[in-house]
């Protein structure tokens, strides 16, 4: 079922879980991350970063995801994950996704919410749900670095002029997560998440969450995350698990039975996620 990013995240503000968003760029990291959501019963967003979509190609990770989606036995959305550039947003728009991100966030706060509106009033007559940041989160996104001096957490009281200004289905906030690989352990403003949940009452989108602990998580989500963005964990368990079995296969040269391997160590991964923030039988 391909559906909207917002009819999984409306669900998922009203019944106070979080839906994973999970990164992919190609066939295998899309089975995984489907055949733990029909496992765990779940709803899921399927992400394709604007580099991914450089990697496989627009029509073809097009076809795969929303192949895939329309066949699965769970609500699945099609989410472009931190598109910096209008063009590239629009292309999505016109190959199927069927939730899209502006991520404005190195623009001044007035060029953000002009260009976003714009992408909104677009996409939301073609039924396509509308994601922001506001606020910049540290480390680095596939073709986003943003040094930890510039990282910048999101004011509440500039999110609540955001929103209304613009009218984005869900909100990106930056309350102290990374992308990449942590040097420590991220420390996370549950205060300044409180508030803006309180003010805003929408869904709330955590970037970043690969390698923050469980506990931590777990209160995000309590708090009024709805949607959790995974790909850091995703490609760790990719490449460990492809390591150790061509160690101890170093005669196999069937892709088909390499890649199986590392497909479902991703599977197992996207599965204790889904069971972390609640989403498993909310399909």
């Amino acid at each position: 079922m391909l559906v909207s990013g917002k009819e999984i995240l409306q669900k998922a503000n009203e019944g106070g879980y979080a839906v994973g968003a999970f990164n992919t760029s190609n066939l295998e990291i899309t089975q995984a991350i489907i055949q733990a959501a029909e496992e765990e019963k779940a709803p899921v967003i399927i992400q394709v970063s604007m580099s991914a979509i450089k990697y496989a190609g627009i029509e073809n990770i097009a076809a795969i995801v929303t192949t895939a989606a329309k066949n699965a036995r769970v609500p699945v959305a099609l989410h472009l994950d931190h598109g910096t550039d209008f063009d590239v947003v629009m292309q999505c728009l016109r190959h199927g996704w069927t939730s899209v991100m502006f991520d404005g966030s190195k623009y001044p706060f007035e060029e953000n919410v002009a260009i976003t509106r714009n992408i909104v009033n677009i996409a939301h007559p073609m039924g396509v749900s509308v994601e922001a940041e506001l606020g910049k989160i540290g480390g680095t996104e596939d073709h986003i670095t943003v040094d930890e001096r510039e990282a910048t957490m999101t004011d509440p009281d500039e999110a609540v002029r955001f929103v209304e200004q613009t009218g984005v289905d869900y909100l990106a906030i930056a309350i102290g997560t990374a992308h990449g690989v942590y040097k420590g352990e991220p420390k996370l403003d549950f205060d300044r998440l409180k508030k803006i949940k309180s003010l805003l009452n929408m869904p709330i989108v955590l970037h970043g969450a690969s390698g923050v602990p469980e506990e931590s998580i777990v209160k995000a989500v309590e708090l009024g995350v709805n949607k959790i963005n995974i790909d850091t964990d995703l490609r760790q368990a990719f490449n460990s698990s492809l390591r150790r079995y061509l160690n101890e296969n170093p005669d196999q040269y069937d892709p088909r039975k390499i890649l199986a391997v590392p497909r479902e160590a991703m599977k197992n991964v996207v599965a204790q996620k889904i069971r972390m923030f609640g989403s498993a039988g909310k399909a």
